[in-house]
């Protein structure tokens, strides 16, 4: 059984690539499928049938479908294997120049006022590497919004169309993004990519609370490390604190 988000396109990739669908039934799944559906695939699974989830363009549950039918299948016993494709966010990691050992997906962002600025503060002072997935036609709006919300000069890049022929990906702060793209009228699917942020400055107490729990685990050096990547401050400061906290001050 191969579940699809479309299945025109699933006929099309197989031909393309001589797999034959034989007597394999290929049915529609996608955002708007019902528990039935996924109550239908996860009894067949469970009956020793294999079942294959394909999204549109990309990796399922990245922005895609999928993550409803994965979730009630480990519910009800029923392994499931992944078969690694394409994947838009991590392309876009390798090629945007911004740190990949903390990363957060946001997928694509909220077209609401409130729900978009709620999304903002949140994820503003995280020290993390934010991606996003945009339209073509917001991504002009996305990235000035980006720009008054987090700060125009954040690191940023903007992939699109990766690993096609018209590849392009722009780098710079976003307030530079944010002009360059006002007036460009930009086609393909689009990763918007923002460097870490900085979070508001921790106290003395709080730097305290977090390197007394930390120096009971580990070295005063590994410590102060994780404590600065935590609360987002310089390690110097923070080793100066681990210091004062060993002498007793």
């Amino acid at each position: 059984m191969i579940a699809a988000e479309d299945t025109r396109t699933a006929r099309h990739l197989m031909q393309i690539h001589g797999i034959a669908l034989g007597d394999r039934p290929l049915i529609a799944y996608h955002d708007h499928s019902g528990p039935g559906v996924r109550a239908r695939l996860i009894a067949l699974a469970a009956e020793g049938r294999s079942v294959a989830c394909v999204s549109e363009a990309g990796t399922p549950m990245v922005a895609d479908p999928g993550f409803p039918l994965a979730r009630d299948a480990i519910a009800a016993g029923v392994p499931v294997h992944t078969a690694p494709g394409p994947s838009a966010m991590l392309a876009a990691l390798m090629v945007a120049g911004l740190p990949s050992d903390r990363v957060l997906f946001a997928g694509f962002p909220p077209q609401q006022g409130a729900a978009r600025k709620a999304m903002f503060d949140e994820v503003a002072g995280l020290a993390a590497t934010l991606v996003f997935y945009e339209s073509p036609k917001r991504v002009a709006r996305f990235l000035a919004d980006l720009a008054a919300a987090l700060g125009p000069d954040r690191p940023a890049a903007v992939c699109r169309e990766l690993t096609k022929r018209f590849e392009e990906v722009a780098r710079g702060t976003l307030g530079e993004l944010a002009r360059a793209f006002a007036d460009r009228e930009v086609k393909g699917e689009i990763v918007v990519l923002v460097g870490r942020g900085v979070a508001a400055a921790a106290g003395e107490d709080e730097v305290e609370a977090a390197l007394r729990s930390a120096l009971a685990r580990v070295s005063v050096k590994d410590a102060v490390a994780e404590v600065a990547a935590a609360l987002g401050l310089p390690r110097r400061q923070v080793y100066q604190a681990a210091l004062k906290l060993e002498a007793g001050e």
